[in-house]
């Protein structure tokens, strides 16, 4: 079975909660296949070595696990998904000089960044994807999957918090 490395990221409901009284509740509920952080009050991080059939099965168990442990945290963040050029090289094992000569050379071929600056930011699902439909780059498959999955989970999050009246009346201007 394959193994899927991932990090959530969560809030507490209380902000000054301490998470160390959480760390049992999450080795009960099946989070001892998880890193625990526990730096910052009000947050909680696991970076989760999990075995599983699918990234899909996996990244959902881990959620559900810690939902259960602490039924009032909220997702702040599944990764890997969001990333910059130094972590596209990083991860592809190119140095970042190489990999922005990459994004310049192929131009509007490259995909588009979900934000446009100093840093410009990718979903590394996306920049995956066009490297394997290109097949100039091998990676593996199970960071393909999960960075799929945690895509899916913040893109969820976020649009969780969308006026429906707004994204009706958009959907047909910018997709």
């Amino acid at each position: 079975m394959p193994k899927y490395d991932f990090t959530l990221k969560f809030a507490l409901a209380q902000h000054d909660a301490d998470p160390d009284v959480f760390v049992e509740q999450l080795l009960a509920e099946g989070c001892d296949d998880a890193l625990i952080g526990v730096g910052q009050h009000g947050r909680i991080a696991l970076n989760f070595a999990r075995d599983a059939a699918t990234a899909v099965e996996a990244v959902l168990s881990a959620l559900s696990d810690v939902q259960r442990a602490i039924p009032d945290s909220k997702l702040v963040e599944a990764s890997p998904d969001l990333v910059g050029i130094t972590d596209i090289a990083k991860l592809l094992g190119f140095s970042r000089q190489y990999m922005r000569k990459l994004v310049v050379k192929s131009g509007s071929k490259f995909p588009l960044p979900i934000h446009e600056g100093k840093p410009a930011i990718w979903h590394l699902a996306t920049v995956l994807t066009w490297f394997m439909d290109r097949k100039t780059r091998n990676f593996d498959e199970a960071l393909l999957g999960v960075s799929r999955i945690n895509m899916q989970c913040n893109l969820f999050k976020e649009a969780a918090e969308l006026d429906h009246d707004i994204s009706d009346r958009l959907k047909s201007l910018v997709a």
